[in-house]
C-alpha cells in the first residue's frame, strides 16, 4: 500500500483555472497508477479530483494536449459522464427530416463497446445481419483479440470512442440496444439543424473546435472534450474525434461520415461523405446509435 499524496486538494482546486491543470493532471495520474498497482484509492479524494477534471473540460481550459491528458485520466479512474443506452441521459431528442429521433449525445464509447463483447454479444445469432454471420464466421481476428495487443492500447481507454470496429460488429452493437445505425441523411440533419449549420457551432471551422489533424493530438480523445463540437440538442463529436459508420450502402461500400482526428477540416464539414468496404477497421472509425421515437 501507499501513503495518500501528500496535496492540498482544496488548494488545488482552488486556484485559477490555468494553474489547475498541470498539478491535478500529476495528481491524476499518480491515483491512476496507484490504482493500476491495486492500491484502494479514498473514494472522497479521488471523486474530488474526477469532479475537478470534469470542471476543466467543461471550462474548456488549457490546450488540446492538455486536456487530453485530462480526458485520459478521467476514463481511467472512472468519468461519470458515461452512461448506458437504457439510461435517458444517454439520449437526445433531434427534429430531423421524417421527425423526431433519440440519438446517442455521443459515439458509442470503448466502456459500452467492452460491455457488448462481455456480454456475449458475438455469440448472439439473432444480432448479426446475414453477411455479419458469414464474416464473423469466416475465421477472421475478432475485435476483443485485436484490442489486446499492446501497440493498440491508448486507443482502447473507457471514455473514448471505441474505433477499429467493423461495419457488422457495429450493426450487431446496436441491434442488441434496440437501435440501429443513422442514415447519412439523418446525421446530416443533426449536424445541420434548422439553421442548416455547416459544422455543429455554426461557421467558420475556426481554431480548438473539434480534434481533427489540426489539433495534432494524433488520437481519439474523451467524449465531450471540445465542447464547441456540440450541437444545441446537446450531440457531442460530430466534426470531429472518430468518424461514423452510417446505416447506408454505396455497392459494396457503406457510406461513413469522415470528421476524425486524423482527418483534416475540410472532412468535418456536414455533407462530407467518404465510403469503406463493411469488413474495414480503422484506427480512426466508430459509430453512433439511435432510436426512432
Amino acid at each position: 500500500m501507499h501513503a495518500e499524496p501528500a496535496v492540498d486538494l482544496s488548494g488545488l482546486l482552488a486556484l485559477p483555472l490555468g494553474k489547475r491543470i498541470g498539478p491535478l493532471t500529476t495528481l491524476a495520474q499518480t491515483l491512476v497508477d496507484r490504482q493500476d498497482a491495486g492500491d484502494e484509492l479514498d473514494t472522497a479524494a479521488r471523486d474530488a479530483v474526477v469532479q475537478g477534471i470534469i470542471d476543466l473540460i467543461n471550462a474548456c481550459a488549457g490546450t488540446g494536449k492538455e486536456r487530453l491528458a485530462l480526458g485520459e485520466a478521467l476514463g481511467r479512474l472512472g468519468d461519470p459522464r458515461l452512461r448506458s443506452p437504457s439510461d435517458a441521459e444517454y439520449w437526445s431528442t433531434v427534429a430531423v427530416t421524417d421527425g423526431d429521433l433519440l440519438v446517442g449525445r455521443y459515439p458509442v464509447t470503448t466502456a459500452e463497446w467492452q460491455e457488448f463483447a462481455r456480454s456475449g454479444g458475438y455469440e448472439r445469432d439473432e444480432l448479426w445481419s446475414p453477411e455479419g454471420l458469414a464474416w464473423r464466421g469466416s475465421g477472421v481476428r475478432l475485435w476483443p483479440e485485436l484490442a489486446t495487443r499492446p501497440a493498440v492500447a491508448h486507443l482502447i481507454i473507457p471514455n473514448q470512442p471505441v474505433v477499429g470496429v467493423t461495419w457488422h460488429e457495429a450493426n450487431a452493437y446496436a441491434k442488441s440496444q434496440g437501435a440501429r445505425l443513422l442514415s447519412f441523411s439523418e446525421r446530416l440533419d443533426v449536424v445541420r439543424g434548422r439553421e442548416k449549420r455547416p459544422y455543429p457551432w455554426g461557421e467558420p471551422f475556426g481554431q480548438g473546435n473539434a480534434n481533427t489533424a489540426e489539433e495534432v493530438l494524433e488520437k481519439p480523445s474523451a467524449i465531450g472534450l471540445y465542447i464547441s463540437d456540440r450541437t444545441p440538442e446537446g450531440v457531442s463529436d460530430l466534426a470531429g474525434n472518430v468518424a461514423e459508420w452510417t446505416a447506408d450502402e454505396m455497392g459494396d461500400e457503406r457510406v461513413i461520415a469522415p470528421g476524425s482526428w486524423k482527418q483534416v477540416s475540410m472532412a468535418a464539414w456536414a455533407k462530407a461523405r467518404h465510403f469503406e468496404p463493411p469488413d474495414a477497421r480503422q484506427i480512426d472509425l466508430g459509430f453512433r446509435i439511435c432510436r426512432d421515437l
